[in-house]
């Protein structure tokens, strides 16, 4: 069946004879071609693949040491490959027609054929199914298009073995596996034959890709000991040898201070090698004398500088240990007051727990039919009111010391003004006395006073009951104004604090409740939670008196 076929596209195909036009004119064949819908190949003098693919210098170790995937010559549009079809449709063969043969492509609906795995830099193909009067011209015509043959090694069993000159050129070969290859025109078993194309193993081949291998080998470790040459720190010059006129710059060298580690492994170096004689001991001796005085000078002053460390860690030893005592003190002072309060709040603690013991002892003989969650609910909410009557206690005390020293104040004001009208007193008596004055002045007198006091008292009133002392005070009151309006359920100090502390950093809680407190017609203090979630709230009163006067 395949003889078949093979002979039904023989006679499909085109005879050169049968053309009016000279085979040997690529140009007529090439319209003649595209005039019939078929690619022109195959013609005299052309080779299956283009050039473009036989790059000059091509390096077939490249694929194997840099893991670069080898060139496939037969890309489509390239030589014997042509334009490339949809991804989904299968790459189909055309007809190449040589001078002595034509191949004719496989069917495509058959599987490829199968190839063995590509040996390290293989440049020889395994070529069977050749026709048994294929001989060796023929051989070299088809596959000479591929790249330059170096040998061909033909079998009598319808085999051989085709060495090219670069590896690339093997992939050729192997696009040309699965073709039919006819001689002539004939139609004879012995003319026609299907070819199989596979890598070979050759011991050239591998020992010239060995070859390879080690001379990249070689160009890498030579390349290697040149970095590391390169990146070798540099060696020190040499020492020179001794001399009359280096022993005058060597000497010259030890004065100066910059140079004298240099000058000193010199002088060592000479010493070790023995240059010392007769006629240069005195030229050693007193280069050693000179080192020797720096080396003294360098040591008194080491025992300077550490006399100063010394003083210098002493100053400081002292300096951190007066900080510390400050420091101790002060956190001492500061755990005696925090224990101080402690204990008092320990003692109302204790105080608050008698009594709720009575009471409980109270509740259990009058109410014996409540449940235990009543009375557990009832003495939290004995003890929530007694935290607020202790709460309003503390506020009406803060007040009460807040008025007495307003009114210590008033009392030391009026005090020294007193003072002041009674040395005007004094002075008006005499005056009044070597004047001759009446009664009724001396009354006068003492109603002027007496109006001026009052008016200082108002004045005293006037000011304390002014409510705000600085322009500060009123921005804070209208900031905590508008923050607790729009909390409508109250806030704590702290959140308070925490919000006021992003517009001024340096205001403390206290000075925030120290304002509130002085205001109680626009803000108030209530308590809610029971227990221990018992939480103090100040909340926005101003509208409420609004509402009621």
């Amino acid at each position: 069946m395949m003889a078949a076929a093979a002979d039904g596209l023989g006679s499909i195909a085109i005879d050169a004879t049968q053309l009016n036009m000279s085979v040997t004119d690529p140009t007529a064949w090439a319209t003649a071609m595209n005039n019939l819908g078929m690619v022109p190949v195959g013609l005299p003098g052309q080779q299956l693949v283009s050039d473009s693919i036989c790059v000059p210098g091509f390096d077939p170790g490249l694929n194997m040491m840099t893991g670069i995937t080898p060139i496939n010559p037969m890309i489509p549009g390239l030589g014997l490959v042509p334009p490339p079809p949809p991804t989904e449709v299968a790459v189909v063969k055309e007809i190449i027609h040589c001078k002595s043969c034509t191949l004719f492509p496989q069917n495509p609906n058959l599987p490829p054929p199968s190839t063995r795995e590509r040996p390290p830099g293989c440049k020889t193909v395994f070529v069977g199914g050749l026709p048994e009067n294929a001989t060796e011209e023929i051989i070299q015509e088809v596959f000479e298009q591929c790249g330059d043959i170096t040998a061909i090694r033909k079998s009598k069993k319808n085999f051989c073995h085709i060495r090219f000159a670069e590896e690339f050129m093997v992939d050729k070969a192997i696009y040309l596996s699965g073709y039919r290859m006819r001689l002539g025109s004939s139609t004879d078993k012995k003319d026609s034959g299907r070819l199989h194309v596979d890598f070979a193993q050759a011991r050239d081949d591998f020992y010239e890709w060995e070859c390879k291998q080690r001379m990249r080998a070689r160009e890498e470790r030579h390349r290697r000991k040149l970095e590391e040459d390169r990146l070798r720190p540099p060696s020190p010059p040499p020492i020179m040898h001794y001399s009359e006129h280096e022993a005058a710059l060597l000497a010259e060298k030890l004065k100066d201070d910059s140079k004298f580690s240099e000058a000193i492994t010199v002088l060592l170096s000479w010493i070790e090698r023995g240059e010392v004689n007769r006629r240069s001991a005195n030229h050693f001796y007193s280069m050693v004398q000179s080192a020797n005085s720096h080396v003294r000078r360098l040591m008194n002053e080491k025992a300077t500088h550490e006399q100063e460390m010394e003083e210098a860690k002493e100053n400081f030893k002292n300096a951190l240990t007066g900080i510390l005592t400050q420091s101790l003190a002060a956190q001492a002072y500061a755990l005696k007051e925090e224990n101080d309060s402690l204990r008092w709040q320990l003692d109302a603690y204790r105080n608050e727990v008698e009594l709720l013991k009575q009471e409980k002892e109270q509740l259990f003989r009058t109410e014996e039919n409540l449940t235990k969650d009543q009375q557990v609910q009832f003495l939290q909410q004995t003890m929530q009111g007694m935290q607020q009557q202790l709460l309003t206690i503390q506020e009406e005390l803060n007040n009460k010391k807040s008025e007495l020293e307003q009114a210590k104040e008033e009392q030391s004001h009026t005090q020294a003004l007193l003072k002041v009208l009674q040395e005007q007193l004094k002075g008006t008596k005499e005056l009044v006395e070597t004047n001759g004055h009446s009664h009724e002045d001396t009354n006068e007198i003492n109603v002027l006073t007496v109006a001026l006091v009052n008016q200082d008292r108002e004045n005293n009133t006037e000011k304390r009951s002014q409510g705000l002392k600085s322009e500060k005070e009123a921005l804070l009151i209208g900031i905590i104004s508008t923050f607790l309006h729009v909390h409508p359920f109250g806030a704590n100090i702290e959140y308070l604090w925490s919000y006021m502390q992003q517009l001024d950093s340096k205001i403390s809680a206290n000075e925030i409740e120290m304002l509130l407190m002085r205001l109680p017609r626009m803000f108030k203090q209530e308590f809610t939670g029971v227990g221990a979630t018992l939480e103090k709230r100040w909340k926005l009163c101003a509208f409420e008196g609004i509402k009621t006067t």
